[in-house]
């Protein structure tokens, strides 16, 4: 929702949506649509496909029909909602109807005597029907997403009420009163955007709310002690500093929530993330690229300018104190060999543009944008050593936590002196896990890891001093064990933050090493020895340059049938089903052999890259047997259609496989090999990206049919369970304003039987 999404206003379907839980309702909703609009105009009427017309027809108008009366019902419970709603509930209503009685062809006798308007006499009537169910059932879904988001902002300020009069309590017992109160609005807000959180599409959006959330859990706790030490020491000044600064803090984290659940900013102005050397880096390789198939296109004045702005960037490296002299003279030296190779680039793209009438590069065009492209990519791996390098040191520097310890001793023996020796010694410390995080932002590889580096940054700035302040509290009152307990949070807040700094480590390789931070667990490379017995005559060797220009092209269509599996993939509404998971691990491994074309990624050399696809072709006949199992469930039709397409899976895995385990010798048959284990992995992705909407639609058909007549006492109980109750508001109920029983109500609506 752009500007106003809680506003009045027209609702339309181009109208952007931004949660799962709207999209996935009405993907089969658009499927059924586009099938009956789309529906042969000559259909043969036999009694039995007018019975089945008929049929699909009323169980459309009663789904409607309970569809509406949740709306309705929301609507009641929304007075500034209540006349878009019940607009929106209306023409729901009118088209069910008109599809009802368009669809209302018991016999050939009434289809053809009585005149009246038909789905076979009136095409056009129909197709405006189902489009005007479409907008309305929309509106309906977008209203009920307005009304959650409301309840979000609702929460919020609340929180922000109670958290002003808890900054101005001066006695323990107004404070445990209000705190109790504020205990309750913040568990409540918590599970509000925890769920609006799982719901957003957008990944970059996810981070945020979760860097926000993450923000206000650990403040819970440091404000309750915060506080308590300051009613305790109201004279102490480091007390109070402490203390503004954590309410300071969750008052930023509550405005950053409401920034993203409304896709608005305060200040009127998006706040763009800063360009990362890695986003710099792809963007130059996109465009060094694209000169192989638009010489005329694009300005090397351009390419080369966005070079010096990504050499530019790299002196966030060779700038700091705390990298050294080799690494410093590697960086330095590798921007120079890129400068250089892209300068040849430029001369040789003049020259063919002086040289050709046509499009296509010439052999030494492809070769330097070649080389081009991997110095740049050498540049990257040297980044990314240098900061996860720096990340890793700084962990184990720090796994001891020996300062927070030395602080808490010497605020517990009113110490000052000492407390302001090892205050400096943990900025310093604060400073060094500030720049490596500015540092593994840049070779982060995504943006959503970015934003967890940026949040990263954010809490080590902010809790080093806090803790200093709290160490100085505990110095000036060394018997008072609620500064104890205060000084304790705090630490306990900075060893967590270097504990979600290890895991973002983790996660910022696995991208790295070509795993696109996946958490489903695949086997990327064989276990030593499962695959390797007959493979063992074969040399390991890695593709030179001329190879790598020969399948460049190969590998780049390898890369996008990745994402267009990828891509299918996030359409299934059951993302834990058994196919899906088998689809992920395919295309993982598939976008790893991509990488190896480009000299990147986990697979090092041509026997990693055999291994890997022996591991791929056993992944795919796997698939073959589930789809095997699903065409059992499934029509005549249908069956034959997965069979046929399972039987083409099954033959390209078999290839692959009988292609991965073939010893060879020499250089042309190993790198023959390689081009033939790519051509058959493109063979079996080209087939799952086919079988991928065509089975998540006949499993849903399969759902949609089980569950479309159900019995009109468990739609009351669906439609009672969107009532909003004390329990929902607690976090108890499933969902708070019934967008997922909606949800649930749509995945009835069922137009027309598959053929």
């Amino acid at each position: 929702m752009a500007s106003s999404p809680c506003g009045g206003g027209n609702f339309d379907c181009g109208l952007e949506i931004q949660t799962r839980s709207v999209e996935q309702t009405l993907i089969p909703l658009v499927s059924q649509i586009t099938t009956l609009i789309n529906h042969k105009d000559k259909l043969k009427k036999t009694e039995k496909t007018l019975r089945a017309i008929q049929r699909v027809g009323q169980a459309v108008s009663v789904a409607v029909g309970r569809f509406v009366a949740v709306g309705e019902a929301i609507a009641a419970e929304n007075e500034d909602l209540k006349d878009e709603m019940g607009l929106a509930c209306f023409e729901a209503r009118r088209a069910g109807t008109a599809i009802a009685q368009l669809t209302d062809v018991s016999s050939l006798e009434q289809c053809e005597g009585d005149g009246r308007s038909t789905v076979f006499s009136d095409r056009t009537g129909m197709v405006k029907a189902a489009r005007m169910l479409l907008s309305s059932v929309t509106k309906v879904l977008v209203l009920a997403d307005c009304i959650v988001i409301k309840q979000i902002i609702s929460s919020r300020n609340k929180v922000l009420v109670t958290l002003e009069q808890l900054e101005r309590v001066s006695t323990f017992q107004e404070f445990v009163q209000i705190f109790s109160q504020f205990g309750n609005e913040m568990v409540e807000f918590a599970h509000l955007t925890g769920d609006r959180q799982n719901d957003l599409k957008d990944e970059k959006k996810r981070a945020r709310m979760a860097a926000a959330r993450a923000v206000l859990e650990k403040c819970t706790m440091m404000l309750l002690t915060a506080s308590k030490t300051c009613l305790r020491h109201p004279d102490c000044e480091s007390a109070r500093i402490n203390k503004e600064a954590v309410f300071q803090r969750m008052r930023l984290a509550l405005e950053q929530v409401i920034e993203i659940v409304t896709d608005t900013r305060s200040g009127g102005e998006a706040k763009a993330l800063p360009v990362s050397i890695y986003a710099g880096i792809k963007d130059f390789k996109v465009k060094v690229e694209g000169l192989r198939d638009s010489l005329y296109c694009v300005s090397c004045e351009a390419v080369a300018a966005q070079l010096e702005a990504l050499v530019e960037k790299t002196e966030d490296f060779t700038d700091s104190a705390y990298t050294s002299h080799e690494q410093r003279e590697t960086i330095i030296q590798l921007c120079q060999i890129t400068r250089q190779e892209t300068k040849q680039l430029i001369n040789t793209w003049r020259h063919a543009q002086q040289s050709l009438k046509a499009k296509e590069a010439t052999d030494e065009m492809e070769l330097s944008v070649l080389k081009t492209c991997q110095s740049v990519s050498d540049l990257r791996r040297e980044l990314h050593r240098v900061a996860v390098g720096r990340a890793t040191e700084l962990l184990k520097l720090h796994s001891d936590h020996l300062v927070l310890q030395a602080l808490k001793a010497s605020g517990g023996d009113g110490n000052l002196e000492a407390v302001a020796d090892y205050a400096g010694t943990l900025t310093e410390h604060k400073e060094q896990l500030v720049e490596t995080c500015r540092l593994l932002c840049h070779i982060s590889g995504t943006e959503p890891l970015e934003i967890t580096c940026i949040h990263a940054e954010e809490t080590f700035r902010v809790i080093g001093p806090q803790i200093i302040s709290a160490a100085q509290t505990l110095a000036l009152h060394p018997t008072s064990k609620i500064a104890k307990e205060n000084l304790d949070v705090f630490c306990e807040a900075w060893e967590s933050q270097l504990c979600d700094m290890a895991i973002l480590l983790k996660e910022i390789n696995d991208v790295f090493e070509g795993r696109r931070g996946d958490k489903k667990a695949y086997l990327s490379l064989p276990r030593p020895g499962k695959h390797s017995a007959n493979l063992k005559t074969v040399k390991a060797a890695k593709l030179d340059a001329e190879e790598q220009t020969t399948i460049a092209k190969l590998g780049l269509e390898l890369c996008l049938l990745t994402s267009d599996v990828d891509s299918e993939v996030e359409r299934w509404d059951e993302q834990d089903h058994e196919m899906v998971r088998l689809c992920q691990i395919i295309s993982s491994m598939a976008y790893s052999m991509y990488l190896f074309t480009r000299g990147e990624g986990l697979l090092k050399t041509t026997l990693d890259l055999f291994h890997q696809a022996e591991v791929l072709s056993d992944q795919g006949l796997q698939l073959c047997h589930i789809l095997h199992s699903l065409s059992t469930q499934l029509l005549d039709e249908d069956r034959i259609l997965i069979l046929s397409e399972t039987e083409k899976l099954s033959a390209a895995c078999q290839q692959l496989q009988v292609c991965a385990k073939t010893p060879v010798q020499g250089k042309s048959a190993i790198f023959q090999k390689v081009d033939s284990s790519i051509q058959n992995t493109k063979g079996i992705l080209t087939v799952v990206v086919y079988l991928l909407p065509i089975c998540n639609k006949l499993i849903r058909k399969c759902k949609s049919e089980r569950s479309c007549l159900a019995s009109p006492q468990h739609w009351r109980e669906k439609q009672l369970s969107t009532t909003v109750s004390e329990e929902t508001l607690n976090g108890k109920g499933s969902n708070g304003f019934g967008v997922k029983s909606l949800e649930q109500h749509m995945a009835t609506l069922t137009f027309l039987e598959s053929k």
